[in-house]
């Protein structure tokens, strides 16, 4: 099953927290930070939103940060995936 959003939502999955940290301790899970850096997994086709042109900026694959508790959950096929309009998006991460 695919996701296709519409007008100017964004797919993303969040990217998996590191399990070190830069000295090369071993992170457990729960002491382990959720990270705001989302991968752009599809983008919709933009067009006209609440009567404005709307462009979309980010494309499949752009690392992201989006706000914190934006957008709306969905799992599907074992994986966990959230939808945001591209107004929720902060930053692209280059």
């Amino acid at each position: 099953m695919n996701l296709k959003p519409l007008a100017d939502r964004v797919v993303i999955k969040r990217v998996e927290a590191e399990e070190k940290t830069k000295s090369g301790i071993i992170l457990t899970s729960a002491a382990q930070e959720k990270p705001e850096i989302y991968e752009v997994i599809v983008v919709g086709p933009g067009g006209m939103v609440d009567g404005k042109e709307v462009k979309m900026e980010v494309k499949a694959g752009d690392k992201v940060i989006a706000g914190k508790y934006s957008g709306t959950e969905v799992k599907l096929d074992g994986e966990e995936y959230t939808i945001v309009r591209q107004a929720d998006i902060l930053a692209v991460v280059e």
